[in-house]
């Protein structure tokens, strides 16, 4: 996708603070971070929504939740613990559309969100 901010980051059109990768998923520091800890974790392929990255390959879904809770071991925040939060669709907050989780951790996390 050529306008995708996130395909820019992957392609390394984009600058970003990369923090693990492998063959098939990122992870970066959000640019505006709303916990001590705020990775975001995406797959390189581009997929618009949870959703539809699990219609299309559930097992590249797996992976990134694998692979943020390995981001959030890295962070020092597992054993405390963090929140994996996937926004789908604009009304839930979601401004990329290309699937992504956020990890936060770091700090108390209030329940219900927003």
């Amino acid at each position: 996708m050529t306008d995708c901010l996130f395909c820019k980051i992957v392609s390394g059109d984009v600058p970003a603070e990369i923090v693990r990768e492998g063959a098939r998923v990122i992870a970066f520091r959000d640019i505006n971070p709303q916990a001590p800890t705020h990775v975001l974790v995406i797959p390189r392929e581009h997929h618009p929504t949870a959703a539809g990255l699990a219609a299309a390959d559930p097992g590249l879904l797996g992976e990134l939740v694998g692979e943020a809770h390995r981001v959030a071991e890295d962070e020092g925040i597992a054993g405390t613990g963090y929140r994996l939060v996937f926004n789908t669709g604009a009304q839930a907050g979601q401004t990329v559309f290309h699937v992504h989780a956020h990890v936060l951790g770091g700090r108390g996390l209030n329940w219900p969100p927003g």
